[in-house]
């Protein structure tokens, strides 16, 4: 599964924790028990045979009646008892994560929170190859297999150097916006396509208002290039004004916009053994809303399914 997985039989290694011709080895002596030849090899590639393909699926089916045997046997312990892994968008861990461990705790004791931070696409195919349990994201995911649970909505501050010229107002619009070149985090974080939307820009990244000098992978980057005067951000409302940094070396300004928050939500495969104890963990955080966030009323019907 790893090999099929990952297509290289280095990173299967390392994902099961053996050396590369350790792996080789049990797959040859799986394919002698077996009587079949799973892999083709060459010098520089390998390719699954037909039936390789085949019992590769099949083994894949085991592995989740196992998993589903196990999720059911903890039941018997009491809810959310036992691993869960958890996967986390990294322009929300850092910030939210310190928060949520202790709430958690508080309330399931037995709970092991397994942590995954990743991109959304890359949470996304963890949780299609049964690979995590959950995920924290931003919503929606459009035409995704999935189930949502929305848990608040976390507004954007501006960022700005301070002496800036949008430091002296007090809230900031769209119309502020104009003409203010923005740090943004690279392609592939759904962040950068939010602080678009929420300028009014989206569609718009190929303008001289987007500077893509600083390719930034973290928000912590971006901060430390505000704060050295480099330009001006959007940051989520847990970036803005973290526990661990009350006083940011930057001016924020609240911000005005019909798009001026992005909602975070429990996303889940539909029919997941254990989805009514991710409600669970879900009704928590509603419940207790991270400062600085927006409540999402519960109400009937709240967890949605995307077909």
């Amino acid at each position: 599964m790893a090999l099929a997985d990952r297509g290289h039989f280095g990173r299967a290694a390392e994902e099961c924790c053996v050396s590369q011709p350790t792996l080789s080895t049990q797959i040859k002596k799986l394919e002698g028990y077996l009587g079949v030849i799973l892999i083709e090899r060459n010098a520089r590639s390998f390719s699954f045979t037909p039936i390789g393909e085949e019992l590769a699926a099949k083994a894949r089916s085991v592995v989740r009646q196992v998993d589903d045997m196990l999720s059911t046997a903890r039941t018997a312990l009491g809810p959310l008892v036992g691993p869960l892994r958890l996967g986390v968008i990294p322009t929300l861990a850092p910030y939210f994560l310190p928060w949520l461990v202790p709430l958690v705790k508080g309330r399931y004791q037995r709970l092991q929170l397994v942590v995954h931070e990743d991109l959304t696409q890359h949470l996304v195919e963890r949780l299609r190859n049964y690979e995590i349990d959950a995920a924290l994201l931003a919503l929606p995911l459009d035409g995704e297999d999935f189930e949502e649970l929305p848990l608040f909505d976390e507004p954007f501050w501006l960022a700005c150097p301070p002496g800036h010229s949008l430091a002296d107002l007090k809230t900031i619009t769209q119309a502020d916006l104009r003409g203010i070149p923005l740090l943004l985090l690279a392609d592939g974080h759904c962040l950068r396509g939010q602080a678009l939307a929420a300028c009014g820009r989206l569609g718009d990244e190929d303008d001289d208002e987007v500077i893509d000098d600083f390719r930034a992978v973290s928000l912590e980057t971006i901060c430390q290039l505000v704060a050295a005067g480099l330009g001006c951000t959007l940051l989520p409302a847990m970036a803005a004004l973290p526990p661990q940094r009350p006083e940011p070396p930057f001016v924020i300004r609240p911000l005005q916009s019909p798009n001026d928050s992005r909602r975070v939500g429990l996303v889940w495969r539909r029919g997941y053994p254990k989805a009514q104890e991710l409600a669970l963990l879900g009704d928590l955080i509603i419940d207790n809303p991270p400062a600085g966030t927006r409540s999402v009323l519960k109400r009937p019907g709240a967890v949605r399914s995307q077909s």
